[in-house]
C-alpha cells in the first residue's frame, strides 16, 4: 500500500471523508484537497490516511420514500465515525462534511470518540440565476407547483431546474447545511470563516491546510473535544442560530449532540434564548434575495459574532481548536449593515425560532417565525387532515386545499413515517401557488431550513405515539398564536379521551436500518436519536 516502516511509526491521522459522486455538498472533498491536507500533516510529523463514510443529500430525495432515511443517516454517520476511529486506533482526525445530517452526525461521533479532531466543511454553492432572478434548489420545487398550476410553461420550469444549482457546495441559503456548518465553527472545530466561504475557492483550500496543521498541534498537545466543548459552547450555537434565522432542524441536532457529552439543550433552551437574542441577519428564505454570497461579502459568520459580542449576546470566552469566540470576533469586520445589522438595530427583537405549546403539541412544536409573514403570526382555521405528505401534496396540486385551511400532516414523525422526513415539498407547493400567507401547516414531520411560510413542525408527542395530533378531525378549529407561543385546537380533554378509545396508529412499512431506527429513536422533543442514554 506504499507505507514504509518508518512512516508507519508516525501518528496516524484519519481524513474521515464524506466525498461521493451523488452529492454536490460533499463533492468538493476531492483528491486535490485531500492531498493538500496529507502534505500538511506529513510536514508536521503525522501520516494521514483517507477513510470514507456516508455523505447523503436531503435535496436529492425530498418527497420520495428515500427521505425517510435522511434523519436516521445522522445517527448512522455518527456510528461510522466512531467505528473508523476506534477500529483503526486513530490518533487524530479531520472530519469532512457539508450537508444537513452529515455534519452533526460526524460531530456526534467525534464527541463520543474524543480524540484530537478538526473539521473542514465544504463551503457554499454559488446562487443560481435565471432571467435576472436569484435561484436556489427550493425554487425548483416552487416552480413545479407553478408549472402544475398552469402559471409557468415547461421551458421556464426546466430552465429553473437547470440553473438552480450551478456549482458544488452547500445550498446557498440559511438552511440546515449552512446552520450546521456554522455550528461546527462556533463549537471550535473548523477554521475561522469556514462556515461562510465559497466552496473550492482559494480561501477554502487555505482553510483545508489550516485544519490539517491544527489537528497535528492538537495531537501533540493531546487537546480533545472534551477539553473545549462546554455548555456555553452549545448555547452559543443556539445564540448564533437565533441571530441568523437558522434551521429548525437545529432543534433535533443540537440536543442530540449535547447529549453525547452529557450537556443539556432542550427546545425550551431555544425558546428562552430566542427571547434574549435578536434577529440581526437574514438571507433566503428569511430574505427574498440575499444568499450566502451577500452574507460572505458582508463579513459572514465572523461579522455576526462580532455584533453579538458587542451586544453582549454571546459567550466570548468559549474556546475551540482555533481560538476563543472573542478572538474570532476580533478577526472579523461587518462590511454591510444592510445584510448584518447591529444588536441595537435588529431586524426583529427576538430570534427566528419559537417553541409552541398547547393541546396539539403537549410537549412542544416548532416554528421558524423569521420566515413567517407578519400578518400570519396569528392564524385561525379549520383543520384539514392527512396521514402523509404525499396525500397533502397531491391534494394541494388538485386545489382541494384552500386559503384559510390549517393543514395537518401526521404520521411523519420519527417513529410514524418512520424517519421524520421533510415537509418542505408541500410548503414549496404552497408558496408556488401564492398561498404562503393564507394557510398554515401543522405536522409531526420536520422542515428544510429553506422552508418559508407558516409551517409548524416537530409536534410532540407525534401521532404514532398517540399524541393529540393523531386525534384531530377535519373541521376542528385550530388556533396558532406565535407571539403567545400557543398551538391549540377546539377539542376538550374529554373529547380527546373519547376519540382515543377507538384510535389505532397508522403503520407504515420499515425494513432494516429504518426499522431499527423506528424501534429505538426518541421523540423529536429529545432529538429524534437512538443515542439518548
Amino acid at each position: 500500500m506504499g507505507i514504509s516502516e518508518k512512516d508507519a511509526k508516525r501518528p496516524v491521522i484519519g481524513l474521515v471523508n464524506s466525498w461521493n459522486e451523488m452529492n454536490p455538498g460533499h463533492f468538493p472533498f476531492d483528491k486535490t484537497v485531500i492531498q493538500e491536507m496529507k502534505d500538511e500533516i506529513y510536514k508536521a510529523g503525522g501520516y494521514a490516511l483517507e477513510l470514507p463514510v456516508s455523505g447523503i443529500c436531503d435535496g436529492i430525495c425530498s418527497n420520495t420514500p428515500g427521505d425517510r432515511y435522511t434523519l436516521p443517516a445522522r445517527d448512522l454517520v455518527s456510528s461510522e465515525v466512531e467505528m473508523v476511529a476506534e477500529l483503526n486506533m486513530l490518533e487524530g482526525m479531520v472530519i469532512m462534511a457539508t450537508c444537513d445530517k452529515v455534519v452533526p452526525g460526524m460531530l456526534m461521533g467525534a464527541f463520543r470518540v474524543n480524540i484530537p479532531t478538526t473539521m473542514l466543511t465544504g463551503g457554499y454553492m454559488a446562487a443560481g440565476s435565471y432571467q435576472g432572478k436569484m435561484l436556489t434548489l427550493t425554487h425548483t420545487k416552487q416552480a413545479y407547483a407553478s408549472y402544475m398550476e398552469g402559471n409557468m410553461d415547461r421551458d421556464d420550469y426546466k430552465s429553473i431546474v437547470r440553473y438552480a444549482c450551478p456549482t458544488p457546495g452547500a445550498c446557498p441559503f440559511m438552511g440546515t447545511a449552512n446552520t450546521m456548518c456554522a455550528m461546527a465553527e462556533i463549537l471550535g472545530f473548523s477554521p475561522h470563516g469556514n462556515a461562510s466561504v465559497k466552496s473550492q475557492s482559494v480561501k477554502w483550500h487555505q482553510m483545508a491546510r489550516e485544519a490539517a496543521k491544527k489537528v497535528m498541534e492538537a495531537v501533540k498537545k493531546e487537546k480533545r473535544p472534551s477539553d473545549f466543548v462546554t455548555q456555553k459552547s452549545l448555547e452559543n450555537v443556539v445564540r448564533y442560530m437565533m441571530a441568523t434565522g437558522g434551521s429548525t432542524n437545529s432543534l433535533l441536532h443540537i440536543p442530540a449532540l449535547a447529549r453525547q457529552m452529557n450537556f443539556s439543550i432542550t427546545p425550551e433552551t431555544f425558546d428562552e434564548i430566542s427571547r434574549q437574542v435578536p434577529l440581526i441577519s437574514t438571507i433566503y428564505p428569511n430574505h427574498p434575495t440575499y444568499t450566502m454570497e451577500e452574507f460572505d461579502r458582508a463579513g459572514g459568520l465572523g461579522a455576526v459574532i462580532k455584533e453579538l459580542i458587542q451586544g453582549n449576546k454571546i459567550y466570548g470566552d468559549a474556546d475551540g481548536m482555533f481560538g476563543t469566540i472573542a478572538e474570532k470576533a476580533a478577526l472579523a469586520e461587518n462590511r454591510n449593515r444592510d445584510v448584518i445589522h447591529s444588536v441595537d438595530s435588529p431586524i426583529s427583537q427576538q430570534g427566528g425560532i419559537a417553541v409552541l405549546h398547547g393541546n396539539i403539541g403537549t410537549l412542544s412544536a416548532i416554528v421558524k417565525f423569521s420566515a413567517v409573514a407578519q400578518k400570519a403570526i396569528t392564524f385561525d382555521g379549520p383543520a384539514k387532515c392527512y396521514d402523509s405528505q404525499d396525500e397533502a401534496w397531491n391534494a394541494i396540486l388538485k386545489d382541494e386545499i384552500k386559503a384559510g385551511d390549517v393543514v395537518i400532516i401526521r404520521y411523519e414523525g420519527p417513529k410514524g413515517s418512520p424517519g421524520m422526513p421533510h415537509m418542505e415539498t408541500f410548503m414549496a407547493a404552497v408558496l408556488g401557488k401564492g398561498l404562503g400567507e393564507k394557510l398554515a401547516l401543522v405536522s409531526d414531520g420536520r422542515f428544510s431550513g429553506a422552508t418559508g411560510g407558516l409551517a409548524i413542525g416537530h409536534v410532540s408527542p407525534e401521532a404514532y405515539e398517540g399524541g393529540n395530533i393523531a386525534l384531530i378531525k377535519d373541521g376542528d378549529m385550530v388556533h396558532i398564536d406565535i407571539p403567545s407561543r400557543k398551538l391549540t385546537v377546539d377539542v376538550s380533554d374529554e373529547e380527546f379521551e373519547n376519540r382515543k378509545m377507538n384510535w389505532k396508529p397508522v403503520e407504515k412499512p420499515a425494513l432494516g436500518w429504518l426499522k431499527l431506527y423506528k424501534n429505538n429513536c426518541t421523540s423529536a422533543h429529545r432529538g429524534a436519536t437512538i443515542y439518548w442514554d
